[in-house]
C-alpha cells in the first residue's frame, strides 16, 4: 500500500522557518516527479513546488527565493524548507506523488494527509 506521510508542520512567528518532511512508503518514486501543494481556508488547494526525479525543480512565484524543495532517494522522502515565513503562508501542506499529465501543474496519483503550518504576525 502506497502511504506518503507529512510530517513537520507547526506554529511559527513571521520571519521564522519551518522544515516539511514527506516520507514515502509501498512503492519507491525515485524516478518519479514529486510536489507540495497547500490549501488556506476558504481557498482552492494551490501548487507550491515541484522536483522530478533528476533533479529539477519548479516554484511558484510567491515562494521563490524563500522555500526549497529537495528530496533524499535513498530515504524515499521529500522536503520543504521555508524560510522568511508570512502569514500568508498560512495553510495545510500536501506532498504528491506521480502527476497526471506532463505539466508542472498536473494533478498527482498519490497525496498525503496534509500537515498544518500556521503562522503568526
Amino acid at each position: 500500500q502506497v502511504q506518503l506521510v507529512e510530517s513537520g508542520g507547526g506554529l511559527v512567528q513571521a520571519g521564522g522557518s519551518l522544515r516539511l518532511s514527506c516520507a514515502a512508503s509501498g512503492r519507491s518514486f525515485s524516478r518519479d516527479r514529486m510536489a507540495w501543494s497547500r490549501q488556506a481556508p476558504g481557498k482552492e488547494r494551490e501548487f507550491v513546488a515541484a522536483i522530478t526525479g533528476s533533479g529539477d525543480t519548479r516554484y511558484t512565484d510567491s515562494v521563490k527565493g524563500r522555500f526549497t524543495i529537495s528530496r533524499d532517494i535513498p530515504k524515499n522522502t521529500m522536503y520543504l524548507q521555508m524560510n522568511n515565513l508570512r502569514p500568508e503562508d498560512t495553510a495545510v501542506y500536501y506532498c504528491a506523488a506521480v502527476p497526471l499529465t506532463s505539466s508542472w501543474m498536473s494533478d498527482y496519483r498519490y497525496w498525503g494527509q496534509g500537515t498544518q503550518v500556521t503562522v503568526s504576525s
